[in-house]
C-alpha cells in the first residue's frame, strides 16, 4: 500500500494537538471520543479497506461519501496521520475502517407467488404479494397452505418461502469501496429453501437466523427449517458448507471476515437443534429415492406419483412445480407411504421433486424429473345381443380436438398374450364380436393419439365377463 505523505516531525505533534481543538470546534468530539474508545476497548487491529484519492479530495468528503457517519472524519485523520483540512493528492491510497463503512440497502423481487402469499411492512397489515414486487429490510412474508414464494437478491442469489411459512428480511445491504454484500433473512416459522451466489470476497454474508440457530454460507444450497412448536431448527445441506452456530450469536461488523462456526455441515449433511441446547452433529442425509415409473405421462383424472420404498425413510416428500429448479412451486405434500396423489392439475409440463425423510426428521437429498400432464379418460363397455352369442363393445376417449385410433384386444386369459381377437387402427369408439363360444373372456382397448409430435396411448382397465350359454 502506497502511504500518504506524512508532514515532519514538529508538523505532526502540532497537527495531532490540532485535531482535539479542530473536533471541538466544529462539535465532532463525541466522534474522536468514541473512535478513541473503541481502539482501546480492541486490541485486535483495525480492519481497514483502502481508497485511492482523487484530485480535490478533503477527509471530510471521504467520510461523507463512503461512511455511516460523515462526522468519522476525525478516525480517518488519525488513522491516517493526515490532518482534516488538508485537500489530498491525487493518488494516495488512505485507510478506511471496514466497520465503519456506509451500507447502501438493496431490494429483492418477488420472483413467483403461488397460493396465499402476504407481506406486511413492520406493525402494519398483511396484504396479498404479486410476482415483481421488490421487498426491502423490514418487510414480512407469510405462506398460507399450498402458498409460496421465491424471492431474488441483488447478487442473484434465491430464496425460497414454502407453505405456511413465515419471516422477516433483516438486513439487505452492500458495502460501499468494497461492494460486500449482508443478506440476513429471519425465519420465524416453517422452511426456507435456499441458492446461494458464490461470494466473491472474504466478508460477503448471507444467514438465515432462526430462533435456535444462525446458518451461515457463502455460496450453496441448503434448507432450513424451523417448528415454533418445538423450538427446533434442522439445517439440510445440499451443496457447498453451512456454518451453524446458537441464534444468540452476533453478526461481525461489516468488513470483518466471518469466524469459524460452532459445527460446519457439509454437503450432504445435516443437523438438527433445539432452541436454548446445544447445536446438533452432522448427520449424513439419506440418498435421494427413485420413482416407480418416471417416464409415465400423468393422464389419469389426479396426479399421482409411486415411489421406490426406502427401508431407512420415516416418510416422503414430493413436490410439483412449474420449473426445474422449483423456484416456482406449486404443491408441496409430505406422506408416510411411498405414494402421492395431488388430485386434479391443468395439462402442462411440470417437474417433480422428491426426496426422503429420517426418522430423525431430516430431510434427505433430492431427485428431480419432469413430466407431463395430459389428461386424457377412456371410458368403456361391453353388453350382450339377446338372444345370441354376439357382444358390442363400445368406449370413448375423452379428448377433444385430436384424432385418435384404437385397438381392441380379446383374449380367454387375464394376460391377454394370445387374443382371440386383436384390433388395431379402429378408427370408430364401437366393434362387434360374433358367435363367441362358452367360456371366460378378458378384454381392453387401447386409445392412441399423435400430437405436436408425440406418440401418445392410454389403455382401459383389462375387463372379463362369462358366456354361459
Amino acid at each position: 500500500m502506497l502511504p500518504a505523505r506524512r508532514p515532519a516531525g514538529n508538523t505532526r505533534r502540532a497537527l495531532a494537538a490540532l485535531v482535539p481543538c479542530l473536533a471541538v470546534a466544529l462539535g465532532f468530539a463525541p466522534a474522536l471520543a468514541n473512535a478513541r474508545n473503541a481502539r482501546k476497548n480492541h486490541s485486535e487491529p483495525v480492519v481497514t479497506v483502502t481508497y485511492t484519492t482523487e484530485a480535490g479530495d478533503t477527509l471530510y468528503e471521504i467520510a461523507a461519501r463512503y461512511l455511516r457517519d460523515s462526522h468519522d472524519w476525525a478516525v480517518l485523520s488519525r488513522l491516517n496521520h493526515v490532518p482534516a483540512p488538508r485537500r489530498l493528492q491525487a493518488g494516495i491510497e488512505i485507510k478506511l475502517p471496514a466497520a465503519l463503512l456506509r451500507e447502501d440497502t438493496e431490494s429483492a423481487r418477488v420472483v413467483t407467488a403461488s397460493g396465499p402469499v402476504e407481506r406486511a411492512f413492520g406493525a402494519g397489515p398483511y396484504t396479498p404479494l404479486a410476482p415483481g414486487m421488490l421487498l426491502g429490510e423490514g418487510d414480512r412474508l407469510r405462506t398460507g397452505h399450498e402458498g409460496f414464494v421465491t424471492l431474488e437478491l441483488a447478487d442473484g442469489s434465491h430464496v425460497t418461502v414454502s407453505q405456511d411459512g413465515m419471516v422477516e428480511i433483516g438486513k439487505l445491504r452492500q458495502t460501499v469501496v468494497t461492494g460486500a454484500s449482508d443478506h440476513v433473512i429471519n425465519l420465524q416459522h416453517g422452511e426456507v429453501d435456499s441458492e446461494v451466489t458464490h461470494a466473491t470476497r472474504k466478508d460477503d454474508r448471507f444467514q438465515i437466523r432462526s430462533p435456535s440457530v444462525v446458518a451461515g454460507v457463502r455460496g450453496t444450497r441448503f434448507r432450513v427449517n424451523y417448528d415454533a412448536g418445538q423450538q427446533q431448527t434442522s439445517v439440510e445441506v445440499l451443496d457447498g458448507a453451512v456454518g451453524v452456530d446458537s441464534g444468540n450469536v452476533a453478526a461481525p461488523a461489516p468488513g470483518v471476515p466471518l469466524q469459524a462456526s460452532e459445527q460446519l455441515v457439509a454437503a450432504r449433511f445435516g443437523n438438527v437443534s433445539n432452541a436454548g441446547g446445544a447445536i446438533g452433529a452432522p448427520v449424513e442425509l439419506l440418498s435421494a429415492p427413485a420413482l416407480a415409473d418416471p417416464a409415465r405421462v400423468q393422464d389419469g383424472q389426479t396426479v399421482a406419483f409411486d415411489l421406490v420404498p426406502d427401508s431407512r425413510a420415516a416418510g416422503y416428500r414430493v413436490q410439483i412445480a412449474r420449473d426445474a429448479d422449483l423456484l416456482d412451486l406449486i404443491r408441496d405434500q409430505p406422506v408416510s407411504a411411498p405414494h402421492a396423489d395431488f388430485g386434479a392439475l391443468p395439462d402442462g409440463t411440470y417437474f417433480v421433486r422428491i426426496s426422503a425423510i429420517a426418522r430423525n426428521g431430516l430431510e434427505g437429498l433430492p431427485q428431480t424429473y419432469s413430466f407431463e400432464r395430459r389428461q386424457l379418460g377412456l371410458s368403456a363397455s361391453a353388453t350382450p345381443r339377446p338372444g345370441t352369442r354376439d357382444y358390442t363393445f363400445r368406449w370413448f376417449a375423452s379428448r377433444p380436438g385430436v384424432e385418435t385410433r384404437f385397438r381392441f384386444v380379446l383374449a380367454a386369459t387375464a394376460d391377454l398374450r394370445k387374443p382371440i381377437v386383436d384390433r388395431p387402427d379402429l378408427p370408430a369408439g364401437e366393434i362387434v364380436v360374433t358367435d363367441l363360444p362358452r367360456g371366460v373372456y378378458y378384454w381392453t382397448v387401447i386409445a392412441e393419439q399423435f400430437e405436436n409430435g408425440r406418440f401418445y396411448e392410454k389403455g382401459s382397465a383389462v375387463r372379463s365377463f362369462t358366456l354361459a350359454r
